[in-house]
């Protein structure tokens, strides 16, 4: 492709990331003390505890109004939002970090990889080199297994790289209705449009960072599947059975293990693919 080409595509996806394109979504409780509270596309998740709440994923800036009228609308309050994490550092999901904590005066905590992303507002990623939103200053880098404890709760970050270089899923076990149960929330195990898995200079260690989470992400028990996206888990089907369904829709173990090797299988088509060129 000439290189006036590539640059063409590379601006349209970079334009992909920074338009907002969205609206708001019912809030919802998923599963003990786990709410969904982001918009129709972007993902937002509280956490409530008796010491506060942890927040996962604050969307473009343009999205935490609805995250605010969500948590509201449920009964909690903003400030009581002690810790701000992220699924990953393209601007879908933390665009919005740095409004996020002048509003709550949230602590924010983002993995190794991704912090001087969200630090500087957008510099250093991969592919996306455009797209830039306000800096927001990170309080503390996490490694792989690093644990967030607050109150009742204990969050798991899992370093799965490759859609970016801190790329995190988080995983927590809980207990409702008398039963225990472990809930993932994946990052993103997508090939985006554009990436280059085979001599990448921008980022060399891409396809093994991939293969990395893949071995991670099958590892994980998981009864309660979450994203970084609602299309991940199937979430519009599962809200609308919510209130009729037996038993709880996002309890669903084989959907977890389904999405898992179905986005496998597209990494290796595209790695191979790319290895024929």
């Amino acid at each position: 492709m000439p290189s006036s080409a590539m640059q063409l595509v590379f601006i349209l996806l970079t334009m992909a990331y920074q338009t907002p394109p969205d609206r708001p979504f019912p809030a919802h409780r998923v599963i003990g003390n786990v709410y969904y509270v982001g918009s129709h596309n972007l993902a937002s998740y509280l956490f409530v505890t008796p010491e506060g709440h942890i927040l996962i994923n604050s969307g473009f800036e343009e999205t935490v109004p609805l995250i605010r009228k969500s948590v509201e609308s449920l009964g909690f309050q903003m400030d009581d939002i002690k810790f701000l994490l992220a699924s990953h550092a393209h601007s879908d999901h933390v665009a919005g970090h740095a409004l996020m904590k002048q509003i709550t005066g949230a602590r924010v905590l983002v993995m190794r990889g991704d912090h001087h992303v969200i630090a500087s507002g957008g510099e250093g990623q991969y592919l996306y080199t455009q797209s830039r939103w306000r800096p927001c200053p990170v309080d503390r880098i996490l490694e792989d297994e690093d644990r967030l404890t607050l109150g009742n709760t204990t969050l798991v970050a899992r370093k799965t790289p490759g859609h970016t270089q801190g790329c995190t899923t988080w995983t927590c076990h809980l207990r409702d209705d008398e039963k225990a149960y472990d809930l993932v929330i994946i990052g993103s195990p997508n090939v985006n449009p554009g990436f280059q898995l085979v001599d990448n200079r921008s980022y060399p260690e891409i396809a093994h960072d991939f293969s990395k989470t893949f071995r991670i992400l099958k590892s994980l028990p998981c009864d309660v599947f979450l994203g970084a996206h609602g299309e991940y888990y199937g979430m519009l089907k599962k809200h609308a059975s919510l209130h009729t369904a037996d038993n709880n829709p996002f309890i669903d173990p084989l959907g977890y293990q389904k999405y898992v090797a179905q986005k496998e299988q597209s990494f290796q088509a595209v790695l191979r693919e790319q290895k024929a060129r």
